[in-house]
């Protein structure tokens, strides 16, 4: 049973998803994380917050796999170290977004308002109502500097406010800032005409103290900056110069070292939070949820779009992860899984067809649950080869016109010699999963999903009646049926998604009394 550690304040949901699918959970946020992790050794999976998880901590954990960052931000980590050890580091993107947009436009009005100095003076029994005239935010202009979850949403709940919105993402086409009621526009613009500019890009080499003199002295007397991203964007000392010539306010929530202690932005920030932006409810039970879904999902099918310490490509969406790994168990279940296999040959067609070797391990998840999901691309090709199994990517035939589709063929040999092959093709719409084609059965398009069974029978009056006779007897109901014919062959598939999982010896009664040549049950 792999043990799972999560030393914060998190919320319980992500100790109960774990624990519903096997794991053991130990949540401590009184106790240090190194000595957690010296007490704990054999821990395969780390929950964290915005502790720090070092390369101390990482040693301390030899049988560590997978650190989750329960939020966006993972600065906290040494990945690089991490990648060493063939840890994989993932991040929660978006469980958090709302909650900082929202704390955007809350530290806004609340400067605008002077809400905090109000609240102070009135409790003191002053009545500073002429010291305290205010702004309003309807009709100015706010500039966002990068435009991923964050700063999409904090546009939005600005939509209200009938304010002009600049907005700027290297990243982001324009026509697509467009569509998020965004004026595209340059940075040097954004700081010069804005009345509010916020950030919401990330700390690296690149954007380290990227607020900096020359864009403030482009600022408005009185615009506001404010920063919800990281501390080391913003170059302090320029402020600090530049409220020496104008009144620019500035709002922060951001500071180097998530701790007590004074602040260095105290003299230069008219509003200051103890970083609270992912602080809700709403929030933390969002990150729980995400970190918990993904730490299984990276166990179960080597799903791992949220992997940040690893060069995962671009253009491939997470769907297409759980794609490959429904075919591959779809195609073992098929072909039976005593069956020992002696090939395995897939094809991915249409955009899916640069992505075949990133596809590859959440494939082998479907097929072998305890396969070691950190190796790379060759170690798991070498893996295949010491098992005496030959993997084949196919090169895709164009004539078939298949856009984002994956063929999965698996090939067993028996001892004679003969070959037994299981092929299923499939695909993604609509964010579902969809299976087009088992061997010489067509345009299935069934989404597979909780229980099912497959019956490839020679066709023939009253097979369907039987099977469901049989199944019915059982107290078990049909949700979902193909029954797909092969004229050149005479044989039909019946393919039933079924409300709960049946028996083998229900599945064998059944294969008996229709001649089936193939009978399985499967659960996804």
């Amino acid at each position: 049973m792999k043990k799972v550690l999560i030393p914060t304040k998190l919320d319980s949901t992500a100790s109960k998803i774990l624990q519903d699918n096997g794991y053991t959970v130990v949540q401590d946020p009184k106790t240090p994380i190194l000595d957690l992790a010296k007490a704990n050794p054999d821990v395969h999976g780390l929950i964290v917050r915005s502790e720090k998880v070092t390369a101390e901590v990482i040693d301390a954990l030899p049988s560590l796999r997978v650190v989750v960052r329960a939020g966006a931000g993972f600065d906290n980590i040494d990945g690089k170290y991490a990648r060493t050890k063939g840890i994989d580091v993932m991040n929660t993107p978006g469980a958090n977004s709302n909650a900082v947009a929202e704390e955007v436009i809350a530290l806004i009005l609340a400067d605008c308002r002077h809400i905090v100095r109000a609240d102070e003076t009135t409790r003191a029994g002053q009545w500073e109502k002429s010291k305290l005239m205010g702004r309003e935010l309807t009709g100015k202009t706010v500039g966002i500097i990068g435009l991923g979850n964050i700063g999409r949403l904090v546009a939005k709940r600005l939509a209200g406010f009938e304010c002009r919105i600049l907005g700027f993402d290297p990243l982001v086409p324009a026509d697509r800032v467009k569509d998020f009621g965004i004026e595209p526009s340059d940075v040097r613009t954004i700081f010069a005409e804005s009345d509010f500019v916020t950030l919401h890009i990330p700390q690296n080499n690149e954007t380290k103290g990227f607020v900096n003199k020359d864009l403030l002295q482009l600022m408005k007397n009185d615009a506001t900056l404010i920063n919800c991203a990281r501390a080391g964007i913003v170059n302090e000392d320029d402020i600090r110069a530049a409220r020496q010539v104008k009144s620019i306010r500035f709002l922060n929530d951001v500071y180097p070292k998530d701790a007590e202690g004074p602040k260095s932005v105290a003299d230069i920030a008219d509003l200051m939070m103890p970083h609270l932006g992912a602080s809700t409810v709403e929030a933390n039970r969002n990150a729980a949820i995400r970190a918990a879904e993904e730490l299984v999902d990276l166990d179960e099918k080597g799903v791992s779009p949220f992997i940040v310490n690893r060069d995962i490509p671009q253009g491939l969406d997470a769907s297409y992860c759980g794609l490959a790994y429904t075919l591959a168990q779809l195609s073992r279940a098929l072909l039976g899984k005593d069956r020992p296999l002696s090939r395995i040959e897939i094809s991915c067609y249409g955009t899916l067809a640069p992505f075949s070797q990133w596809l590859t391990l959440s494939l082998l998840n479907g097929i072998w649950e305890d396969i070691d999901r950190t190796t790379d691309y060759k170690a798991t090709l070498k893996g295949l080869e010491e098992k005496g199994i030959v993997f084949k990517v196919r090169e895709p035939d164009p004539a078939k016109h298949y856009d984002a589709s994956m063929t999965v063929d698996l090939i067993s040999r028996d001892n004679a010699g003969t070959e037994t092959c299981v092929s299923v093709r499939g695909t993604v719409g609509e964010n579902l999963t969809m299976i087009a084609r088992i061997d010489e059965f067509n345009h299935l398009y069934w989404v597979p999903a909780g229980h099912a069974v497959v019956f490839e029978y020679k066709d023939r009056p009253g097979v369907i009646a039987a099977i469901s006779k049989a199944l019915a007897s059982a107290d078990v109901n049909i949700e979902d049926m193909r029954n797909p014919h092969n004229p050149s062959t005479g044989n039909s598939l019946a393919l039933l998604a079924i409300n709960k999982p049946v028996s083998e010896e229900l599945v064998s009664k059944i294969a008996g009394e229709i001649q089936a040549r193939i009978a399985r049950c499967v659960s996804f």
